[in-house]
């Protein structure tokens, strides 16, 4: 084999990996992500899975930033295009619902950060990062809104943020805990009183 082969290769594995990781870590948690439960399920040794990242750690960290990239080329992404402010705000939200409904194991970020929330360490702060990241972004959103008059002068954004996020967590909750398919009806319903409807059915 080629050095060139063998990179690819080994990059092919290295992703093979990182996806039943996520997989594993958005249904049960990061801490069930384990060296010999991946080398079990993919059919490859202990060491060969090691061998990719070195410790546990590093592999959690690995699998948190490809749920980043998940997570924004399912959400923010499908709204690329859409003007900025409240029509953005909409579509991005839409987007996450949405995601929420497909989300084998549902939402990773939401698993781990309860798994996570009360303790220390880089698996903590790359959590809290990739969270305080979208919510900036959504705040934002919410600012111009306003700034443009799409949404009342007089909003509270920071309010308005937390119950956004809120809505999305019950519905993560009502979804994968208790398998209620009508929940994201009633988030979209949550929404649009604050959003309006034309991008929240």
């Amino acid at each position: 084999m080629s050095p060139r082969r063998s990179v690819v290769e080994a990059g092919r594995t290295r992703r093979r990996i990182l996806d039943a990781g996520l997989a594993i870590a958005s249904a049960e948690g990061l801490e069930a992500l384990t060296i010999g439960r991946l080398a079990t399920g993919l059919g490859m040794s202990k060491a060969g899975v090691i061998g990719h990242f070195g410790t546990k750690e590093a592999l959690q960290l690995a699998v948190v930033d490809v749920a980043v990239e998940t997570f924004l080329r399912e959400v923010p992404e499908r709204a690329r295009g859409v003007p900025r402010g409240l029509p953005y705000l909409r579509a991005v939200c839409e987007a996450w619902i949405s995601y929420l409904e497909r989300a084998p194991g549902g939402c990773f970020f939401m698993a781990t950060a309860t798994e996570f929330d009360g303790r220390d360490g880089p698996v903590r702060d790359a959590v809290a990062h990739a969270d305080a990241l979208w919510q900036r972004e959504l705040r934002v959103s919410i600012w111009r809104a306003v700034n443009s008059a799409e949404l009342p002068p007089d909003t509270d954004i920071d309010q308005l943020l937390y119950e956004i996020v809120a809505t999305m967590l019950a519905l993560n909750h009502y979804l994968q805990l208790r398998g209620d398919r009508g929940a994201p009806a009633r988030a979209r319903r949550a929404l649009a009183r604050h959003l309006g409807s034309p991008a929240i059915r």
